[in-house]
């Protein structure tokens, strides 16, 4: 069974301090935007590594492509003010 946009959310929601979660997929490819205060002075890599740990198992298993934007509270607040 293919994982939904819905639940890969919860997946990472479950294992990450996050203030803002935007996931959308066909259950083979996901798109997220994820906001958590845990980015702070943490390096893209870096961000997109806690993602990967927040996601465990499920990355090689159930989600076979993710493309995340991650930010910081203040990023995502200086994106959404254009």
């Amino acid at each position: 069974m293919l994982p939904t946009p819905e639940q890969v959310q919860q997946y990472i929601a479950d294992h990450l301090n996050c203030e803002h979660i935007e996931v959308r997929g066909d259950g083979y490819h996901f798109e997220a935007v994820i906001v958590s205060p845990e980015f702070e002075g943490k390096r893209r890599i870096a961000r997109h590594q806690a993602v990967y740990a927040a996601l465990g198992d499920r990355m090689r298993a159930e989600i076979h492509a993710l493309s995340m934007q991650t930010l910081t509270p203040d990023e995502f607040k200086a994106q959404q003010n254009g």
